[in-house]
C-alpha cells in the first residue's frame, strides 16, 4: 500500500461526517457563498459540527468571508482543516497559495480532482454536516461533487430575475438526475429598505421564487434583503458576526435536516458516471 493510500485509509477512520448539504445555484454571482457562510454561522451557533467545502476552486470566496488565512496543514491521517473563530471547519484551495490573488488556471480534470481530495484526503473528524458551496455551472466540478460526495441535501440560491431563475431551473435538473434531494429555495437579494423614508423596493424587480419552487418542486425557504451592514462585515472577514432575521427559516429547515438518523463516512464514494449521448 502507498504512502498516499494509507494516509486516505486513516482518514476515512477518523472522519464521520453525518450530512452533506451542497449550495448550489447554476448561475454566478447570486450569493452562494454568503448563504453557505451564514448556514454555517447559524448551526455553529446552535452547538452543531459544521465544516465548509470551498468547491469554487477557480473563484473562491469562503475564506475571505471568514477572514481566514491560515494555511492547512498535514499530518498522519491526513491534511486539517484551520477553524474560524466560532470552530467551524474550513478547505478552500485559496488557503494552500501564498497569494490569495493568484489565479488557479486549470483544467477540468485538476478542478474535479481537488474536489475529490477534499473529500478523502482531509480530516474532517466528527461533523454534523459539511457544507459543500458549489461554484457556477452544471459540469465538471458539480456533477464530481454530486457523483463522488454522499450529498443527502442541497440548497438552491437564486435572485429575483428571472434569468437567474431559469439557470437554477437548469442546476436543479442536474440534481434531480442524480437523485439528490433539494431541500429548499433562497432568493438572495429580494428586496432593499430604504434607510431614510422605510420604504421598500424590489431593487431587481418582481420574485420569481414561487414560480421556480413550482416548477422543482421545492419550497421558498426564505427570501433574503441587501443588507449594507451584511455586506460591510462579509467585506472584512466578519460574517461570524451576521445576524439576519430573515435567514431564521433557513437555519430552521437545515436544523431538522442535520437531525435526521442518517451517518455517511468521508471516504471515497462514487456513484455512477451518468449516460451521455
Amino acid at each position: 500500500m502507498t504512502t498516499a493510500e494509507n494516509e486516505q485509509n486513516m482518514t476515512s477512520q477518523v472522519n464521520h461526517v453525518r450530512h452533506v448539504l451542497a449550495v448550489a445555484s447554476g448561475k454566478g454571482g447570486v450569493g452562494k457563498s454568503l448563504v453557505s457562510a451564514m448556514a454555517a454561522v447559524e448551526l455553529a451557533r446552535r452547538e452543531l459540527k459544521v465544516g465548509i467545502m470551498d468547491a469554487d476552486i477557480t473563484g473562491p470566496s469562503i475564506p475571505r468571508l471568514f477572514g481566514m488565512t491560515a494555511r492547512p496543514e498535514s499530518s498522519m491521517v491526513g491534511i486539517i482543516p484551520p477553524e474560524t473563530a466560532t470552530g467551524i471547519k474550513i478547505i478552500s484551495m485559496n488557503l494552500f497559495l501564498d497569494d490569495a490573488g493568484q489565479p488557479v488556471i486549470w483544467r477540468g480534470p485538476l478542478l474535479t480532482s481537488a474536489i475529490k481530495q477534499f473529500w478523502s484526503d482531509v480530516a474532517w473528524g466528527d461533523l454534523d454536516v459539511l457544507i459543500v458551496d458549489l461554484p457556477p455551472g452544471t459540469a465538471d466540478v458539480p456533477l464530481t461533487a454530486f457523483q463522488s460526495l454522499p450529498v443527502d441535501g442541497i440548497l438552491m440560491v437564486t435572485t429575483p430575475q428571472e434569468l437567474a431563475s431559469m439557470i437554477v431551473e437548469k442546476a436543479a435538473g442536474l440534481a434531480k438526475q442524480m437523485s439528490k434531494p433539494i431541500l429548499g429555495i433562497v432568493e438572495n437579494m429580494a428586496m432593499v429598505t430604504c434607510p431614510h423614508c422605510g420604504e421598500t423596493f424590489e431593487l431587481f424587480g418582481p420574485s420569481h421564487a414561487e414560480e421556480l419552487a413550482d416548477h422543482i418542486g421545492a419550497p421558498v425557504l426564505a427570501r433574503l434583503p441587501i443588507d449594507p451592514t451584511v455586506t460591510t462585515l462579509a467585506d472584512t472577514g466578519h460574517v461570524e458576526d451576521v445576524k439576519m432575521e430573515a435567514f431564521t427559516p433557513v437555519t430552521e429547515a437545515l436544523a431538522e435536516y442535520i437531525t435526521t438518523p442518517s451517518t455517511v463516512f468521508a471516504a471515497p464514494n462514487p456513484a455512477p458516471a451518468p449516460k451521455t449521448s
